[in-house]
Formats: structure tokens, sequence, C-alpha cells
């Protein structure tokens, strides 16, 4: 048996797999054996189901042994944010309100990942309800970047980003309402894709705002998550906003030429507030897809500049609604103390909730309040229309659009989580495809002048993720990012993050 490397790609040990170099319960093994050597002081995951996993890559490895047809992430060990329902295991959304939350059922997009028979590992880090861009906001601490310690790793995402990039798990799920796959995805070094909203089913994924939320992998290279997205994808009868189409088939035209090819550059992209560094190493990922027959064509998406409070007024207002339910008499955290009951709802809240859910609550509300609905609520969702209606106009002049995921690399725990402001607009670029509904990926192109990952983001045209993972793999193969992989004695030696629970991601 060959010895596992936990920093190959999943393509790369699937096929060590199938050719018996290696077994799923070696592979299982190993990666449980790195998160208690690095996740003590990562704190990417919550939940680790030892017993559960090892068992099912025994029966993996048995049915491989056996000659039976097996799935296409057979025994690969996945990780699942903790926003997805997984059934037997905790799924509390990093809040204290769903601490004690065991599902009695799987998400589809989990459920189809068993069908797979990839090996459901546990579950990761988050802020709070998704409601983050650093993986500050968790009810159960901070989750460290890999490649920096004393930084974030980007959120809400973050758990499943840096568990990816430590080499922990080959390939995770995240879910993203703003930028919550890409943002991380840039910031760790690692590939993460959002798809064409209703291309992957959400029924199952806790809900944040329900006409933004998308599930979607995080993987080391493009061909890895193209493998994952179009195990994930297709129609589900449970999801009334899924869209009536087969599974992707991404992975048959990935490494077709892209020569030809138009990519959209939108000057709204590299204006004000990009990091310099930032821009160098996405700009000359743009002219190494020129090199490769790309033609780069300028656009321009005007609204660019609106997107961000029309997010935060659509996406709080429909958090409010979603997590109304919460009242700590069907679903949620309730108080210990003896109230009348109005004020044993608002004392639930008050101890489930954390400040940023609380924030966007009480916006949400507002917004959505008599007297407010118009001058806010539909005023912004006018504006959604206009951003939709730029993308459509510059998908008429090229085939992908490119640019930076975001303005900055990964910043210093504790930088920003006293100014929300720049805390919401570190997912400036992201944000505007959410509105959109549009495919979109988050590929490594480099590392800016403190050592730091960078991400080059594709947005493709509805239901087109195919073409825009061409875009990504023919620049990756030309650039091998991937093979690079972060300090993890330098990791493991740097203590716990803020906030973390002793224990917290101890296999189990």
């Amino acid at each position: 048996m060959a010895q596992v490397n936990l920093m190959w790609s999943a393509t790369q040990l699937l096929n060590a797999l199938d050719a018996g170099e290696v077994t799923s319960v070696a592979l299982t093994q190993a990666a449980l054996e790195r998160i208690k050597a690095v996740d003590a002081s990562m704190n990417a995951w919550l939940h680790v189901d030892q017993a559960g996993a090892l068992a099912a890559a025994a029966k993996i490895d048995q049915r491989r042994a056996a000659g039976e047809q097996l799935g296409a992430l057979a025994g690969l060990p996945v990780g699942v944010k903790d926003m997805i329902c997984t059934e037997g295991l905790p799924t509390t959304a990093g809040s204290k309100m769903l601490e004690d939350f065991v599902p009695p059922y799987d998400a589809t997009v989990v459920r189809r990942l068993r069908e797979a028979d990839a090996v459901i590992i546990g579950k990761l880090n988050m802020d709070e309800f998704a409601m983050g861009s650093s993986n500050e906001r968790s009810a159960f601490g901070a989750v460290r970047n890999p490649w920096d310690p004393e930084r974030v790793p980007g959120g809400s995402s973050g758990g499943s980003a840096a568990a990816v990039a430590a080499g922990t798990c080959p390939l995770t799920l995240g879910t993203d309402t703003g930028g919550s796959i890409r943002q991380p995805a840039s910031l760790c070094g690692v590939v993460g894709v959002k798809p064409t909203y209703g291309r992957v089913s959400r029924w199952g994924a806790i809900a944040f705002a329900s006409s933004l939320d998308q599930v979607g992998p995080f993987a080391r290279t493009v061909e890895d998550a193209a493998r994952l997205l179009d195990v994930l994808s297709g129609h589900d009868p449970l999801d009334s906003t899924s869209i009536p189409r087969p599974p992707c088939d991404t992975l048959s035209s990935l490494k077709s030429s892209v020569k030809g090819l138009r990519v959209g550059v939108p000057s709204e992209y590299f204006a004000e507030g990009l990091d310099p560094s930032v821009e160098a190493r996405v700009r000359a990922a743009l002219s190494s897809l020129e090199d490769q027959g790309c033609e780069l064509v300028e656009v321009s998406l005007p609204h660019t500049r609106y997107a961000v409070p029309a997010y935060y007024i659509v996406a709080t207002a429909e958090a409010s609604s979603n997590l109304a339910r919460y009242d700590g008499i069907a679903y949620g955290h309730r108080t210990e103390r003896s109230l009348p009951l109005n004020d044993m709802i608002a004392a639930s809240r008050a101890e489930g909730f954390g400040p940023e859910v609380t924030r966007r609550l009480l916006l949400g509300t507002y917004v959505l309040s008599s007297g407010y609905y118009d001058a806010y609520y539909l005023q912004a969702q006018k504006v959604r229309t206009l951003v939709r209606r730029d993308f459509t106009e510059a998908f008429e002049r090229c085939d992908v659009i490119a640019g930076p995921t975001s303005p900055v690399s990964a910043v210093k725990l504790g930088e920003r989580t006293s100014d929300p402001l720049q805390m919401y607009l570190m997912d400036v670029y992201t944000i505007p495809a959410n509105l959109a509904g549009l495919p979109c990926a988050s590929v490594p192109c480099g590392f800016d002048d403190e050592g730091l990952p960078v991400g080059l983001q594709l947005i493709g045209r509805p239901m087109d993720e195919a073409t825009m993972l061409r875009v990504g793999y023919a620049y990756e193969q030309a650039h091998d990012w991937a093979s690079l992989q972060p300090d993890l004695e330098a990791l493991a030696a740097s203590g716990p993050p803020p906030g973390a629970p002793h224990g917290h991601g101890e296999a189990s």
C-alpha cells in the first residue's frame, strides 16, 4: 500500500483508491489523525464522526474488493458545513440557538454524497447562521487561516475552506449567500464554486436568505470541484426553487481548449478599495488567460456600487422572516428562566443569537415594517433587477467575466470586527452575482506581497458552469498553485483561536 498523502487532489486520491494503492479506511484514518494534530489550533471542525466515518469507509473497501460498481466519490472523505442537515450528526449553524439540534434527516446534497459513496467525516465551523465574512462570528470560536494563524480564513464558510487548505479533508461543502464560498476560498488558497441559483438543491440547508442561498463545493483543484458539483447538482422536487434540469456534466468538457473564448473584465472590479498587491496577481492571471488564446474584453457593470446596500436589505429582510421560527417554543434554544410568554421568547433569542445575527435581524425587521417597505425593500429589489440587467448586457460581449474575488487578502483576526461596514465591503465583488443568481468560482491565482493567497473570480452565464470551470481549469494548468501548502507545524503550534471551546474539533 502507498503512503497516504492528504495534500493530493481528490482526483489523485480517487485514482489511488481505484488502483488499490490505498484503502478508504487508511485515507479516512489519516484525515482523522490530521484533524487531531492541527484542528485544536485551527478550529475548523465542530463535530467529527470518527466511528461513523470509519464504518462507512470499511463498507466501501469491502464493496470495492468485491468488484461492485461504486459511486463517483467512492471512499473519499468529505466535510459538510454545519449549516447543512446531517441525519444523526449535530447541525448547529454555528449558533447557540441550535447547539443541541440533531436532524432526523439528511439534506438532499448530503444524501447525494452518500449515494456517490463519499465518507461523511464531520461538520465544519462557520459564521453564525452564515452571517459573516471572516468566520469570527461563530458561537464556537473563530477559525484560523492555515496560511497564517493570526489571520481569518474568510466567511461564512471559513471552516470548509480551511479544512481543505490544511489537508484535513479533500472535499467539503459550503453555502454562498453573498460570497460565503468564493471569499474564503480566495483567502485560503483553494477552489470554491457557487452554482447557478436553483442548480443545486437547498432542501435541508438551514435558511438565511432564501432567494440568495446556494450550496457548493470546496476543493484543491478545479477538476475536483467539478467532480463534486456534478454529484451535487440536478433537480430536486423537495426544493421549490430547484431548476428542472439534469445534473451538471462539467467534467466531460473541462479539458477542452479555451482558445477564442471572450473573457470580460469589468472596470468596476478594479476601482478604489482594491489592494494593489491583489490587483497585480489578478491582472497577471488575466494575462495568462490571454496567452492561452482567450480574448480579454472590457465590460461595464455600472450598478455594482449599489449591490452591497441592496444585498444588505434583501438578505436581512429574508433572514428576519426565516429566523422568526426560533422562538424557544417550537424551535431552538429556550431560556431556563421562568418568564411570561413574550419575555420568554425575547430572553431565548437574546441568549441564543449572537450580536451579528441580532444586528441583521433588527435591520431586516425594520426594512419590512409598515411605512418602510416601499422605501427600502422594494427599492432594493429594483436595484437587484438593474444588477441582473448589467450582467445580461455584459454577456452579450463575452463568455465569462473575470476579476478579483476579494478586494483584500486575509485580514488579521479582530481587525474588522468592530467595523461592520468594512467587513461587509469585503464581499463587494461577490455579492452582485448572488443578486443575479449566476454561477461563479474562485480559483487560486498566486500570493500577495505578504505571502497570502489571492483568488481569481470567474462568473458564468446562467446554467453555464461548464464554460466557467473550463476557463478556471485552463488557468490552473498553467500555474501549479495547488501543489503549494501551508506550514502546518506553525498552525499546530499557534494555540486555540479566540473563543474556541476546549476540545472542539477533536474526533469522537
